[in-house]
């Protein structure tokens, strides 16, 4: 009898530490998927945060941690190596075998490609540093203001400093046990967006690897804002952007071109929803200009390596419209929210030099969305959006 009564008690102390350990998992893992390829409908992706928000304090402010793909600490050499070891190191970025990328990167692209890109970051260096981080940083104190207290805003970058890690803790540390991450890609990429999920995660849960678990007690109910290439008011953002830029500069142009980003095209082959998304972008900034078919075009650019990327390159389409007699153009870059090197230089100066030794006159380069005030607001309507429920 003592023995079945034993055995009786270690039953139930054996399922009331499943029933604790259960408790913990679904008060402490709160992560959300995020539908990047807007399969989910809203009501169904409300749904699924209204779950997650178990143990969160409603007392507590909401944290916003603003995702960009960052920028180096200076334009040197130094600080373009560091840079670039992390940004192409990662797997989501190169997806070859590291056996075989590794070598390359560290042999031939971290003792050539530092110096070369160096030289071109110093072309668009200001006093106060990188074009991207005085934009994101802007970014952050408007979307701050128009969000008000209930909220805090925190800058994190993939890659260089300030990190999504440190980010993260500053929330965390400023009482924000809810946290909406706000990718400030438009259009959904593993490369990017993708990046992005597994820094924060990993903020958010520590190490997952056997030999160096973090064995965290406590993590942040989590919520990603998904992609927003369609969204109403990032289209109003770009066409007033486009508008307030050609009235400034007073320039009628005969032909639009939408430059983003490129991608490997085996990555779109695989199912990655990019170039999809661009060309949604693209056609409803169209309609947003009130242009006709024929008075526009889609092309990417950034191209790096020898694999074939989404085509048609920006840079074979700046030759030919000029060829064609484009003579002003009118170039917006509407995947990147914040100018950069890949806007300024590459399209501004680069693409601009390509472009009249090709016959064309003028090639007029609309900024991109940095703080215009049309921008902030939709990106406050984002987070509150995403936010609902807890508010």
């Amino acid at each position: 009898a003592d023995e079945d009564a034993a055995h009786a008690v270690l039953l139930s102390a054996v399922a009331g530490g499943r029933l604790v350990a259960a408790a913990r998992n679904r008060r402490y893992i709160q992560t959300r998927r995020t539908a990047s390829t807007g399969c989910k409908g809203s009501e169904e992706q409300k749904a699924d945060q209204t779950s997650l928000t178990m143990s969160a304090s409603p007392s507590r402010p909401i944290g916003v941690l603003l995702a960009q793909l960052g920028t180096p600490a200076a334009p040197t050499t130094k600080a373009l190596r560091s840079y670039l070891r992390q940004f192409l190191a990662d797997p989501r970025v190169v997806d070859l075998h590291p056996l075989k990328w590794l070598p390359i990167l560290y042999l031939f692209v971290l003792t050539r490609r530092p110096a070369r890109s160096a030289a071109l970051y110093r072309k668009v260096w200001r006093p106060e540093g990188s074009p991207l981080m005085i934009h994101s940083r802007a970014q952050a104190r408007g979307l701050q203001e128009r969000l008000g207290p209930r909220y805090r805003v925190a800058l994190g970058m993939r890659y260089g400093e300030p990190g999504i890690g440190p980010a993260m803790t500053e929330l965390q540390h400023g009482g924000c046990d809810r946290i909406l991450v706000f990718p400030l890609f438009p259009q959904f990429s593993c490369s990017t967006t993708g990046s992005v999920y597994d820094a924060v995660n990993q903020a958010a849960a520590g190490r997952r690897c056997p030999l160096f678990f973090d064995h965290r007690r406590a993590m942040p109910a989590l919520r990603f804002v998904p992609p927003y290439h369609d969204h109403s008011g990032y289209i109003a953002a770009l066409a007033a952007s486009v508008r307030d830029s050609q009235e400034r500069a007073d320039v009628r142009p005969t032909h639009h071109l939408f430059s983003f980003h490129g991608l490997p095209q085996r990555y779109a082959d695989e199912g990655d929803p990019y170039p999809h998304q661009c060309h949604t972008t693209a056609g409803l900034l169209a309609e947003a200009l009130t242009l006709t078919p024929e008075g526009w075009t889609l092309a990417y650019q950034s191209r790096f390596g020898r694999e074939p990327w989404l085509q048609p390159y920006t840079s074979q389409t700046l030759a030919r419209l000029a060829g064609a007699g484009v003579r002003t153009l009118a170039v917006c870059c509407p995947g990147f929210t914040a100018d950069c090197l890949e806007t300024l230089e590459e399209i501004g100066h680069e693409g601009a030099r390509r472009f009249v030794a090709a016959g064309g006159a003028v090639l007029h380069l609309s900024p991109c969305l940095n703080d215009h005030p049309v921008w902030l607001d939709a990106m406050a309507d984002l987070a509150r959006r995403e936010t609902a429920g807890w508010t």
